[in-house]
């Protein structure tokens, strides 16, 4: 019997929370598949075969544990362009992420059209975003709201950073979501910049979770580098929603481990003590360290899970590499009605 395979661990706290020791594995591949995804998509961004990356160093743990209550078939995410590792638990693939990156037309984001880090697929559920930023929030009450119309039973998750909660956008929607009792999920992935604007420069009142008062929903707070935390107040979210009785707001303290974007510099406006401090707080080494503490991450599992994860990452390369671009001819579609 493998470890993937191994019975939960009544004692252990995941097992508390009715995870198996095979969920947690599992977590913690997607966790490190995310990352590895991240790190090699700078990679080809600095050696001039990507124009621009965006990505999450930091935020994979609270990702994966939102999305694992879901209904990976059923629900509906609403993701925003850090949301690397939530896409991969919903059901892309490291090659689809990679399709975007290239702009090749097979990319199921947008065929090629949009810049990398506009995530969508609609077999999977996950609807591609826009880029101006907080938007995403009123496409996914409206989701939710047909699905209530519907009565479909399928739960809408929304994600964006601290700095997206300053726009209108994410008001009218939380406000509405409130008052019709909607079911949906607000992420907010809290990393204490925008770009390069600290929390207290863009935050007003001191706390994003604190909002959902004033919208008649609860709101939380939870530290992004604790799986299991997260895993528990999205669980409960879920389970809220479920029962019809509406959203929650989940604030996920997140560490930044990497600058704002590939045309950004974190060092130049970060001190360097933040930025180790921000370091010992990362998901995939807490996490990590808590598995082992368990005794089901050990030097075999976890050179397993890390081959594993290589192997992907090179074939979803290969195979994005040469895949084909999108024909010129069809650079205005979508753009432009063209009859029935």
């Amino acid at each position: 019997m493998s470890a993937m395979e191994a019975k939960p661990r009544v004692s252990a706290r995941h097992a508390q929370l009715g995870l198996s020791d095979r969920d947690v594995l599992e977590m913690y591949y997607y966790i490190a598949l995310a990352r590895a995804l991240d790190e090699r998509m700078w990679v080809l961004q600095r050696a001039g075969k990507a124009m621009f990356v965006i990505s999450g160093p930091g935020h994979e743990g609270c990702q994966v544990a939102a999305m694992w209550p879901m209904d990976k078939a059923q629900d509906w995410f609403v993701p925003f362009y850090r949301s690397i590792a939530a896409c991969l638990v919903k059901g892309m693939t490291p090659t689809d992420i990679l399709l975007g990156l290239f702009a090749r037309a097979a990319d199921p984001s947008s065929g090629g059209r949009q810049m990398p880090g506009h995530y969508g697929h609609p077999r999977v559920k996950i609807l591609s975003t826009s880029s101006p930023v907080g938007t995403q929030y009123p496409h996914a009450v409206g989701i939710a709201y047909a699905a209530r119309v519907r009565r479909t039973g399928e739960v809408t998750m929304v994600a964006i950073g601290d700095g997206g909660t300053s726009q209108g956008d994410v008001h009218e929607a939380m406000n509405w979501a409130g008052l019709y009792r909607l079911p949906v999920i607000f992420v907010v992935e809290n990393n204490a910049y925008a770009i390069s604007v600290p929390l207290h420069k863009q935050v007003a009142g001191g706390s994003i979770a604190a909002r959902a008062a004033g919208y008649g929903f609860p709101g939380v707070v939870a530290d992004g580098s604790d799986v299991l935390e997260c895993y528990r107040v999205a669980r409960d979210a879920y389970e809220r929603a479920k029962r019809g009785e509406g959203p929650m707001l989940l604030e996920f303290q997140v560490p930044r481990l990497g600058s704002h974007s590939s045309d950004d510099q974190q060092e130049r406006y970060r001190t360097k003590d933040e930025i180790e401090a921000d370091r010992a707080r990362d998901p995939l080494r807490v996490f990590g360290a808590y598995l082992e503490s368990v005794g089901l991450l050990t030097d075999t599992v976890r050179q397993e899970i890390a081959a594993r994860v290589r192997r992907e990452i090179d074939q979803a390369t290969e195979a994005a590499e040469r895949a084909p671009l999108p024909e010129p001819a069809s650079a205005a579609r979508y753009v432009f009605f063209e009859g029935r």
